[in-house]
């Protein structure tokens, strides 16, 4: 499923979309939002079909080596150990996976360059190249080679360009989708025949907190603002980058309206996107600020947590 901290990069980039463009329909915003998820839920698939592109370009191949008119021997008794991977396998045949990828019109039949590309790259690779040596061929074995090459996507500049012609939503998910990948192949046993596909979300609260921190924290922007300036007002402000703000007034959001979410959770999560969505400095200076907010919000009982969520 979705991770709660690719969700909340979901609303900060919608958040910053809105708000900068100038836009006074919260309703189309949130739509384009929640069609940002379902596009980053199809990503999902769209890669976990990527080895099984890769397998059928080998075996096309090999089946073109073998029609040589002085084929080598080794053209006509390839090694097969790549394009009998279990998993990949697994992969093609599950219905699950099949019926998403047509009913959502994925797939890489128009790339077939780029199929190339990340193939060249692959037989290149030492990763590669060592499971292909060793004789042992087990789910465990098949499972590693697929463990790099997913990891090793995430470096793939031919791979990036045509995940952005693709769908310009796509944009930084993909070391979130190589994750819950992982996860997904991780959970698969030698008993297993068919692929369990994670559900979009971990539960029916995740939409609900996506649009929910989306609202409240374009609704109640300019209070926030207003609530942050108190403790901001001896930076300067040209030092505060709009990023910045945004950040503390979502996590302010997610202070005030997610009783379930502990306040050290939400802290971790909005500082660690801040290091990566906003300047350097920002995470040490959005931790001082919030630590203060929410002591202050605390003190007006503004922030109420219960169960799970207690301080």
């Amino acid at each position: 499923m979705l991770s709660r901290r690719l969700l909340r990069i979901k609303v900060i980039k919608a958040l910053f979309a809105h708000i900068k463009s100038g836009a006074d329909n919260m309703i189309a915003s949130e739509k384009t939002l929640m069609a940002s998820v379902d596009k980053a839920y199809d990503l999902y698939f769209q890669m976990l079909t990527l080895p099984v592109e890769i397998v059928r370009y080998a075996e096309q191949r090999q089946e073109l080596a073998k029609q040589k008119k002085l084929p080598t021997f080794e053209d006509l008794h390839p090694n097969t150990k790549f394009v009998d991977n279990s998993i990949i396998r697994i992969i093609a045949n599950s219905d699950a996976v099949n019926d998403h990828v047509a009913a959502r019109k994925l797939g890489w039949g128009q790339y077939p360059d780029l199929i190339r590309t990340i193939y060249m790259q692959l037989v290149e690779s030492d990763y590669y190249k060592e499971y292909m040596q060793r004789e042992e061929r087990s789910l465990d074995e098949d499972r590693s080679l697929l463990d790099a090459f997913f990891r090793s996507m995430q470096e793939c500049e031919a791979l990036d360009d045509v995940l952005e012609e693709i769908s310009i939503l796509w944009n930084d998910d993909l070391p979130y989708i190589i994750m819950m990948i992982l996860r997904t192949l991780e959970n698969l046993r030698p008993t297993h025949t068919d692929l369990k596909v994670p559900a979009k979300f971990k539960s029916g609260e995740d939409p609900e907190f996506v649009k929910t921190l989306f609202e409240k924290t374009l609704v109640n922007y300019a209070s926030y603002q207003d609530y942050i300036e108190r403790y901001t007002a001896n930076w300067d402000v040209e030092r505060i980058v709009f990023m910045d703000n945004l950040i503390l007034a979502t996590a302010m959001a997610e202070f005030i309206n997610f009783p379930s979410i502990p306040v050290k959770v939400t802290l971790d999560e909005w500082i660690e996107i801040s290091k990566y969505y906003s300047t350097p400095g920002s995470s040490t200076f959005i931790n001082g600020v919030l630590d203060k907010i929410v002591e202050s919000l605390t003190e007006e009982g503004r922030i109420r947590k219960a169960g799970r969520g207690l301080i």
